[in-house]
């Protein structure tokens, strides 16, 4: 069950384009600081958290999560997030340095953060995890249960812990955009 478009608007969302589809079973926080495109379709358990913009057509499945707690996340257009899939522009120190949880005051933890940018027609594999201060590049193909935690190269198909490139992607869903792009054109004339 998804949201109706106006009850979607309660969300008082920075940004909500068209034909935008969020389950009813999606958990959402600090939606003033959420941008959202067109086409774009969040499923169900998801929970999405602080300043992220998602692009058009865009989908994140079931069970993701996507924390943007001191830094931004950036979802450019055409990107699918398979699910359990988990994103963050912050994480706790791990080797002891600082105390760890939110629920320890800043001054006690010792926290990196940074941005996160999944490039336009990127794809992301069930249960990987991208680490924050990383850039995935464009047309990247991220394999099941991978880990990034440092930027990946355009047009590349990435797996493991970390994750490594084993091989190049195609561009040929770069014809098969101009082609949908066209079509959706089209459509718009004739519904004029």
């Amino acid at each position: 069950m998804f949201y109706e478009k106006k009850d979607l608007h309660r969300f008082n969302f920075k940004k909500l384009g068209n034909n935008v589809l969020i389950s009813k079973s999606a958990t959402l926080y600090k939606t003033e600081q959420i941008s959202i495109s067109n086409n774009s379709r969040i499923d169900d358990f998801c929970a999405l958290s602080g300043e992220i913009t998602i692009g058009m057509n865009v989908h994140i499945t079931v069970h993701c999560s996507i924390t943007a707690s001191l830094s931004p996340i950036i979802i450019e257009d055409f990107v699918g997030i398979a699910a359990n899939c988990h994103i963050f522009s912050s994480m706790d120190d791990f080797l002891g340095i600082g105390l760890t949880n939110p629920t320890i005051p800043m001054e006690f933890r010792n926290v990196s953060h940074g941005p996160v940018k999944i490039s336009k027609h990127s794809i992301v594999g069930v249960g990987s995890v991208i680490f924050p201060n990383v850039i995935v590049g464009e047309g990247c193909a991220i394999g099941a249960m991978t880990l990034v935690n440092k930027s990946i190269d355009p047009w590349g198909v990435y797996v493991g812990i970390p994750a490594i490139r084993i091989k190049d992607r195609s561009k040929n869903l770069l014809e098969k955009e101009k082609q949908f792009i066209e079509s959706q054109r089209q459509t718009l004339n004739n519904a004029d």
